[in-house]
């Protein structure tokens, strides 16, 4: 089995080939990231950590797009946007917005959460669940509409 790291270097070849520049330059930008973590940590990442690497930079594009686009730099939002889907490519399939919405409901109902005190153990059996598979702000999201909060 193939790790992420040796995953994203065939990538990076692949993309020298087909000169896609673009998609190059996000590849790179990922290998360096995950050296700067695993030399931060002084480890080979898990699985977990590469994960949150891979996270970790898909939520600084999404709000470096969010604020290109608030002052009017639409090429530099999607820029970051083409960014986001070339990094995307890296993370476990996402849980659904109805699955969550589903289970977040079940949830709160068997233990009797109500209110902003019952984000925590919403958010705490979310991950125990679905773990990376889902994404924690759309999590934090839900779960303040079902507790009303």
């Amino acid at each position: 089995m193939t790790t992420p790291q040796e995953r994203i270097q065939a990538d990076v070849k692949a993309a020298m080939r087909a000169k896609e520049k673009e998609k190059l330059g996000t590849l790179r930008l990922l290998l360096t990231a995950i050296k700067n973590e695993q030399i931060d940590k002084g480890a080979e990442l898990d699985e977990d950590g590469f994960i949150l690497v891979v996270k970790r930079l898909v939520k600084q594009r999404r709000e470096s797009a969010t604020q290109y686009r608030d002052a009017g730099r639409a090429e530099l939002a999607e820029a970051e946007e083409a960014e986001i889907v070339v990094l995307e490519a890296y993370l476990p399939e996402q849980v659904g917005e109805d699955e969550l919405r589903a289970a977040i409901t079940a949830l709160v109902e068997a233990e009797g959460l109500s209110g902003p005190k019952g984000i925590g153990p919403v958010m705490k059996g979310m991950m125990a669940t679905f773990g990376s598979a889902a994404d924690n702000a759309l999590i934090s999201r839900i779960a303040r509409e079902v507790l009303g909060s």
